[in-house]
Order: C-alpha cells, then structure tokens, then sequence
C-alpha cells in the first residue's frame, strides 16, 4: 500500500513540479548560469580539474535548489490550495505522501547534473573526468538519500509554519556554502567547519569529489561514507520524532489552515 503511495505521488508530484514556471527555471536555466559564473571564478584559480568545482558544484547548486524550492514549498502550497489538513488527515499517511512527493522531485532535479555537465563541455570546452564510476554511484546515491532526509525534515518543521518562504530563501544559498558546493571547506574559518561537519551533504561532496578525482585511499572513502550514513539515520530518527511531536499538537490545536 505504502508503495504505491509513494510511486503515484511521486509520478504527480513530478508533473506537477515540472508545470510551474520557476521550478524549470531553478532546473533548467539555473545550472547553466550557474557553470557561467563558477567558471568565471576557477579560470584564473590554476585549479587542473575544473569538473569538481565547475561542473559538480553547479550541478548540485541546482539540485539543491529544486529541491529546497519544491519540497519545502509543497508545503506552503498544499496550505494555500486548502489541502494539508486533508492530506494529513488521509489514511495513506501524511508522511508517506511527502516523502513521495520529495522523492519526486529529487530525481527529476537530477537532471541538473546532466545540464550542468553539457553547459560546461558546449560553454567552455571542459573535458568530463570520472576516475571510479562505481565510487561516484555510490556517493550519489549516499547524496541523493542525504537530501531526501533533510527535506523531510524541513518538511516537518515548515508544516507548522506560516512563513514557509522565507524560510527556504534563507536555507538554500547557506546550505551550498557550509557544505562546499563551489570551494573546500577547508576554506572556511574553524569555527563555521564545526557546523560544515555536522552536515550530511558536507561528506557527500566529498566523496564526490574523491570519486571524480579517483579514489587513491579507499579505507577515507568508507570513513567518510560510514560518517554520512551515520548523519543521515540521525536525521531521519529525527524527522520521525518531529513529525509524531507535530501530529500531537496538529490533532490538538487543528493549526493546519491558512488563518
């Protein structure tokens, strides 16, 4: 029952998502003028691999933001159409129905990755490099159920808000910076990589990067994997306990509306 919940919502879900104007702006347009401009940055760097910082980082710039734009506002939508006291009300279960529609958006947004790589070899004539492919399915599939647990946790906490977007305006353009979208965390002062590393996506474009450069120390690879997985149940035992909070004080107060 539960799966086919998910794989009928996630197929509206895309559909849907696709329709609107600004989610194919943030999937289409958005990683091209994004590889644009993080090309502009790392020309003169004398950085030798442009793939890691132009290409991946546009591409997950995009991704990021679709889901960010989306997933949390999916949220916001349902509230203003008048159904997310229905849809939390339905016997499918209100979590099952947001985890398909974050689902369906995440794999549509994959597409930004395929863009951004297309704009960077047409744009500028990069040349793709991927040293272990079977590494870097890894990592994105790690990425990808990184990102799906963090929506869901956004998810939960925007049900109750009434300020839905501002707040994913204010999570997406920090998000790409903690976590080292366009440049290593290293970069960052010591105080602002504590918050980095507390972040799932942190180790996910890391081992990207590892994959795309080739693997050269596998014992860091599964370290720095075995860290993510360890983040990402942290983050789902917690958008479980969030969201069990949320349905007390939902069947209490009834405060699902718009008023």
């Amino acid at each position: 029952m539960k799966l086919r919940v998910l794989t009928s919502t996630m197929r509206v879900q895309m559909k849907q998502s696709f329709a609107r104007p600004m989610y194919r702006f943030c999937l289409l347009a958005n990683p091209i003028l994004n590889t644009i401009v993080l090309y502009g940055m790392y020309r003169a760097s004398g950085e030798s691999n442009f793939m890691t910082y132009v290409i991946l980082g546009a591409g997950l710039m995009g991704l990021w933001g679709c889901i960010c734009f989306s997933s949390a506002g999916d949220i916001n939508r349902e509230r203003y159409s008048g159904t997310l006291a229905l849809i939390f009300a339905t016997p499918a279960g209100f979590q099952s129905i947001v985890l398909g529609k974050i689902l369906g958006n995440t794999v549509l947004s994959l597409l930004t990755l395929v863009i951004s790589l297309t704009a960077g070899v047409l744009l500028f004539g990069i040349t793709p490099v991927l040293e272990d492919p079977v590494y870097f399915l890894i990592a994105l599939a790690a990425l990808i159920l990184s990102f799906v647990v963090i929506s869901s946790v956004i998810a939960c906490i925007l049900t109750l808000s009434r300020k839905t977007e501002l707040y994913m305006n204010c999570i997406e353009i920090p998000l790409e910076l903690l976590c080292g979208f366009v440049f290593p965390v290293s970069l960052l002062p010591s105080g602002v990589r504590a918050v980095s590393y507390a972040l799932s996506p942190t180790y996910a474009v890391e081992l990207l990067r590892m994959s795309i450069l080739g693997v050269t120390d596998r014992t860091l690879f599964f370290e720095k994997l075995a860290i993510l997985m360890g983040l990402t149940v942290l983050y789902a035992l917690f958008s479980i306990l969030l969201y069990r909070r949320i349905d007390c004080r939902v069947r209490i107060a009834a405060t699902l509306e718009v008023a």
